[in-house]
């Protein structure tokens, strides 16, 4: 279904609620699986963390994440080392071709049995869950970071833990950080020195038997978005977060200094007040530990008719859709001129945006969110609109609190 959102102006402060990091959500219901004495407390309402919970709890011999990439991932570590449990691991057509090989030659490595249904290297697996005799293991450190993050999940529960040596230049350090982080509050001992971590075993009771969610930045940063493409003085209160986040795309609050966004911390909330007109033509970010929110900063730029280069983006090519190109589709409708290549993307402004567009979402949360925005300065439609389900479900409810004015 395709909504149409009207040219608005957000009201007075406004204070939003976001749903727990995705991130943190899914990496602690897959700790919570092997250490069922953790609680943990504002768990996501994403998609994806109801597939990887739901997952995590069926006793199916065939589990379908659907379009969740980071399930698929977590879970191809954790059915791996269930010894005598197996398993398909599935998920949508575009699921079945994004590559997973990495990932699952590493666990085969390790001793796991996990064999391909249908294209090389892509799900659907299957999963015959065995005892992972070594604990040494090589990886390719430069495609993405969940798949040390999926090894580092399950390497507490190994006999002799695991010992990761990364080759190449590490992506998306911040969520292998988290990843650690989150170990460590449950007294998982670990180390990460130059290219190698080490994760210990983890025999006792846990350390720690609840933690709690800090809400999601990425979904943060259509707020940014919005406060940037307003008025001087206009205010958003998020909640919940902190300003030691162990989430990457917190960098938000420094990128957005930029567009002339102030982010002030209080108690577990964060302010974001539109304190400066932008004065600079063009900008620059280097976004590799924070590609998620390129899309975002992308659309950003588009609406305050700044020109922009991002680089660091060669992750996305293999997310729900390749995002490189979805943008450059999207935005050159609106009449901007983009080119890129394997990791950066280059967006020159036009004129006069383009009004009334639609925007094609292409099974991507992000790309309607992205640009939902930019209906602070343009008549335009998203389709497949309640595809933000999979990271944010209430998004379009909280913009309307915001002012927005739509129709389906």
């Amino acid at each position: 279904m395709t909504l149409q959102l009207y040219k608005s102006q957000i009201g007075n402060i406004s204070e939003i609620i976001v749903t727990g990091s995705k991130s943190e959500s899914n990496r602690l219901l897959l700790l919570q699986a092997l250490y069922p004495e953790l609680s943990i407390e504002n768990i996501s309402n994403s998609d994806d963390s109801k597939v990887m919970q739901k997952a995590l709890i069926s006793v199916d011999d065939v589990i379908d994440v659907h379009h969740a990439g980071t399930a698929m991932r977590f879970l191809t570590a954790y059915f791996a080392q269930q010894i005598g449990r197996e398993v398909v691991l599935t998920g949508s057509d575009r699921m079945k071709e994004r590559p997973i090989e990495i990932l699952v030659d590493a666990l085969n490595q390790l001793g796991a049995q996990i064999t391909y249904l249908e294209a090389h290297g892509c799900p659907p697996l299957k999963i015959k869950g065995t005892y992972l005799v070594k604990d040494k293991v090589t990886l390719k450190a430069n495609v993405s970071s969940q798949y040390i993050s999926a090894l580092l999940l399950i390497a507490s529960s190994l006999e002799n833990g695991l010992e990761l040596t990364l080759e190449g230049k590490i992506t998306s350090i911040p969520y292998i950080n988290m990843t650690l982080d989150l170990l460590n509050q449950v007294g998982v001992k670990t180390t990460f020195e130059n290219q190698v971590i080490k994760v210990e075993p983890k025999h006792s009771n846990l350390s720690c038997d609840l933690l709690v969610v800090e809400s999601d930045w990425s979904s943060a940063s259509y707020f940014y978005s919005i406060i940037a493409l307003s008025p001087l003085g206009t205010e958003i209160k998020l909640s919940s977060y902190k300003q030691d986040s162990l989430q990457g795309d917190s960098v938000l609050a420094e990128i957005y200094k930029t567009f002339g966004v102030d982010t002030v911390f209080g108690d577990h909330t964060i302010t974001l007040k539109k304190v400066e007109i932008i004065q600079e033509k063009a900008v620059e970010f280097q976004l590799n530990n924070a590609p998620d929110i390129a899309q975002t900063i992308a659309v950003t730029c588009l609406g305050l008719g700044v020109n922009c280069h991002l680089s660091g983006l060669h992750t996305l090519k293999i997310k729900e859709t390749d995002r490189l190109v979805a943008l450059q589709n999207e935005l050159e409708k609106l009449n901007a001129k983009v080119d890129i290549s394997e990791d950066a993307l280059d967006l020159y402004i036009p004129s006069l945006i383009k009004n009334n567009v639609t925007i094609a979402t292409y099974n991507d949360h992000r790309m309607a969110m992205a640009f939902a925005p930019l209906a602070l300065k343009t008549n335009l439609n998203i389709e497949d609109h309640m595809v933000v389900s999979k990271s944010y479900p209430t998004f379009w409810d909280d913009l309307k609190t915001l002012g927005f004015k739509f129709s389906k």
